[in-house]
């Protein structure tokens, strides 16, 4: 059973109260009313000596059909006087439950306030909402301290994840200068003529850790850099970006044209990673497919599925965050445990959802869904994709013949 809003139990309690109070006094008025008609009757009676008296009552010597007029008005009196009463009572309520209904309302506009903002910062992409207070103006009361709560909440968690990402891009950036000088020493060594087998055999080990190493510095700068708020968008068609991921990789593809709007290097990021880690987690003679398609609401759709282990179901939300692998992949010595977790905040940043699913036999099947772009028209000429990449040795053919409604490669 569904519960009544507080501004309608605001409503029913002010109007219930208002009734029993109307009740109350109009059955109070009715007994004094009653009281006085019935029980404080006086008559004046003048003697034969000229003597006046008063006694309670009807005189002794009147009409008995006096009496019974004199109590039928009495009683038509007190009925009228409830009737009335109740109906004059009923109207009133009705009015002071309208009121009250508006006055609820107003009181809880403020509060109305308070919830726009929360969905607000809730329903933005990434962490692009946290800027955002309600700074309620008027009077120091419990909604305006509350509303003042709110606002230094969402300050500190602004400050808090900012000071994380610049953390994460800082301290990548200080790792990276080492990393990159250790692999220049080792490749160095490696090039000695008077080298053994077992140092060249530490130096590979040794580079390939180091690379591993790289990589993962690598995603954590992408990371920190996809939960930031974007900045200016541009156009960006899906099936571009997975006929050139598609044709470097050299997996299936299906391109239908996919519009959006976003960071053209994240997105081929996004891509990238979701097919590098169907590669990566499958079987021997396996498959992957990519696809990208346009939804019917507009929305740009993007679908990679793959062969592979098959992959308990609660484990998937797991496979989303940082460093988090499945049980059989942990002791693995590629991949940073990064890919998916950069997947989900390119597509938080863009405003997107990902959503990943067994597929039945073994693998996954990964679900983008981004904004369309439905009104932006596309300003950059062919190719112009592979120049933001820093990719131009792609054809442009290529990316020509993935504007066609479908294409199929391998």
């Amino acid at each position: 059973m569904r519960r009544l809003t507080i501004r309608a139990r605001l409503t029913l309690v002010y109007g219930g109260l208002f009734l029993l109070a109307g009740v109350l006094l109009l059955g109070v008025t009715y007994a004094l009313v009653s009281q006085q008609v019935r029980g404080n009757s006086t008559v004046t009676v003048t003697g034969k000596d000229g003597t006046v008296t008063t006694q309670q009552g009807p005189p002794p010597d009147a009409d008995p059909r006096v009496d019974q007029v004199i109590e039928h008005t009495q009683q038509d009196a007190l009925t009228a006087l409830l009737t009335q009463g109740g109906i004059a009572l009923a109207v009133v309520a009705a009015a002071a439950t309208a009121l009250g209904w508006l006055i609820a309302g107003r009181m809880l506009q403020p509060l109305d306030r308070v919830t726009e903002t929360a969905r607000r910062i809730a329903d933005a992409p990434g962490f692009e909402g946290l800027h955002e207070r309600i700074a309620l103006a008027g009077p120091s009361d419990e909604l305006k301290r509350l509303s003042d709560t709110f606002d230094v909440m969402l300050e500190r968690l602004d400050h808090s994840f900012d000071g994380q990402r610049r953390f994460i891009a800082n301290a990548s950036h200080e790792l990276r200068t080492p990393l990159t000088l250790n692999r220049t020493l080792l490749e160095v060594a490696l090039q000695r003529r008077g080298s053994s087998a077992e140092v060249r055999q530490l130096g590979e080990t040794l580079l390939e850790i180091n690379g591993r190493h790289e990589r993962l510095i690598d995603g954590l700068l992408v990371l920190a850099r996809s939960e930031r708020s974007l900045g200016e968008r541009s156009y960006v068609d899906m099936a571009d970006v997975v006929t050139h991921v598609a044709a470097q990789l050299g997996v299936e593809f299906v391109a239908a044209e996919a519009p959006t709007t976003g960071n053209p290097v994240l997105l081929e990021r996004l891509v990238q990673n979701l097919v590098e880690n169907g590669v990566r987690h499958n079987v021997p003679d396996g498959w992957v497919r990519v696809t990208s398609t346009t939804l019917a609401d507009g929305r740009a759709s993007l679908v990679v599925e793959n062969t592979g282990p098959v992959v308990p179901r609660y484990e998937i939300p797991s496979l989303f965050e940082p460093f988090r692998r499945l049980a059989a992949d942990r002791l693995a010595t590629s991949g940073a445990g990064l890919g998916l977790s950069i997947v989900r905040a390119v597509t938080h940043a863009h405003g997107g959802e990902v959503h990943a699913e067994p597929r039945e036999g073994g693998g996954l099947t990964v679900t983008v869904t981004l904004p369309g772009a439905d009104a932006v028209t596309p300003t950059d000429p062919p190719g112009a994709l592979n120049d933001a990449l820093g990719t131009s040795n792609v054809p442009n053919d290529a990316f020509e013949a993935s504007k066609r409604p479908a294409v199929r490669g391998r």
